[in-house]
């Protein structure tokens, strides 16, 4: 057979065959001879020119570098798919994102030619070497259960995990919830020193923003709105290292917490100004105001289960809850000293009365006694007495002269209460209004 073989190779070079003609002629031959034709088109024949399965697992933890003085070069691609939670209490945000990498290993390469044009195969993560990358803001999250990567003839290698990681996050809350936040996700690879490997970005953020927009999963509270991404060499006690952070920002929809915490906490407040105007009873007034009062006070407890509990500025949102808390307090205040003022007034008044009262008769008495005391009476007639009408007429007169006066100072008082508070209403409103804003 070998004979035959030679035989035909011999004669194809004399005659000009190519090739594939003498690849035809190959397996005519192995079929006259019975023996079945091998075939060099197949992925197990890569993977055994590879010599993947024969040594050790010592490449897959190595380093595939050629030149000492040329770092491995490891290019990164970033796609945002969905913001999952963000919690303020904790300070943490959950990301999905897509990682792509790619980098060479000049040891695992192959000519296509020699394996009918297969220029890719697929295989586990452990075959041959990849970069360790680690998430610097990571705190938890799920490991991607994507275990494999891409091989080109040349050397090129790609590898595609999705991650879901939960990370630390400086959550600037002043302006909830009217706020927008960064959030860092810092990649590296501590293992490595700079010399030996570095990591760059293989797109512009312009790129990678169109491309997380277009595939992005959720929307829900936040809304995904830039993306930077910053390269820099961090300096530590072991050497330095080659880091790559993607800043993320996010802007929330604050749609939600109106509806549930602004508008009716405005609503109580109007209610509150309502009762303070209206023409009600000062009783009845505080009865409405201290319920009022504590309808607001439910809706700062759902507030505080929200917020984080340590900030270095009270979020404008606390402020306007505070503010609008200590003005129906003070409205309350307000109401206390009208009722007040009206309870002296009435005290004042009904001793005032008493008072005149008893002046009144003492100086009618006393002249009646004199003259009684002088002109004995004589029989069948009258005491001289002042004429009944003009008693009638004078007493009224001297009796509500000075209570008149003194209720003239209530209304006024009320009006300079509650104007000045109004006052102070808009004021406050203005502030934080333009704190949100701003």
């Amino acid at each position: 057979m070998q004979q035959a073989f030679i035989a035909i190779l011999t004669f194809s070079l004399g005659t000009g065959y190519e090739l594939p003609d003498l690849f035809l002629l190959q397996v005519e031959l192995f079929s006259l001879a019975g023996a079945a034709p091998r075939y060099i088109c197949t992925y197990y024949d890569v993977v055994e020119y590879l010599n993947i399965s024969s040594h050790s697992k010592l490449h897959a933890h190595i380093l595939p570098k050629t030149d000492l003085n040329e770092p491995v070069e490891v290019k990164m691609d970033f796609m945002l798919m969905a913001i999952l939670s963000v919690v303020e209490k904790l300070q943490t945000v959950t990301f999905y994102f897509v990682l792509n990498l790619e980098w060479e290993n000049t040891f695992a390469t192959w000519n296509p030619q020699d394996f009918c044009n297969i220029s890719r195969i697929i295989l586990p993560m452990g075959s041959y070497w990849s970069p360790p990358i680690f998430i610097l803001e990571r705190v938890n999250g799920q490991s991607p259960n994507l275990d494999y990567m891409s091989i080109r003839h040349n050397g090129g290698f790609n590898s595609t995990q999705p991650f879901q990681a939960t990370l630390t996050c400086s959550l600037m809350i002043f302006k909830f919830p009217f706020d927008t936040q960064t959030c860092n996700l810092s990649i590296a690879s501590f293992l490595y020193p700079v010399t030996d490997l570095v990591m760059k970005t293989k797109r512009t953020s312009a790129d990678m923003m169109r491309d997380s927009q277009s595939y992005f999963l959720t929307d829900g509270e936040w809304k995904f709105t830039n993306l930077s991404i910053i390269e820099y060499v961090e300096d530590l006690d072991d050497g330095q290292f080659s880091i790559v952070t993607y800043m993320i920002s996010m802007e929330r929809r604050p749609t939600l917490y109106i509806l549930n915490l602004i508008l009716p906490t405005c609503a109580l407040y109007l209610l509150d100004m309502a009762v303070l105007f209206g023409p009600s009873s000062l009783e009845e007034k505080i009865s409405f105001q201290i319920a009022i009062i504590l309808g607001s006070s439910m809706l700062a407890v759902i507030l505080n289960n929200i917020l984080p509990t340590s900030s270095n500025r009270p979020p404008v949102i606390v402020v306007f809850f505070l503010g609008t808390f200590l003005l129906m307090i003070m409205a309350v205040l307000y109401t206390f000293l009208l009722l007040h003022q009206q309870h002296k007034s009435l005290y004042l008044d009904k001793a005032l009365r008493s008072f005149k009262q008893d002046v009144h008769t003492k100086l009618t008495v006393r002249p009646m006694t004199n003259q009684s005391m002088k002109h004995p009476a004589k029989d069948g007639a009258q005491q001289p007495n002042l004429p009944k009408k003009a008693q009638d007429k004078e007493q009224p007169a001297k009796c509500h002269r000075q209570p008149q006066e003194q209720d003239l100072f209530l209304p006024v008082l009320e009006k300079v209460l509650l104007y000045s508070h109004f006052f102070l209403s808009l004021v406050f409103f203005a502030i934080i209004s333009v704190k949100w804003s701003s």
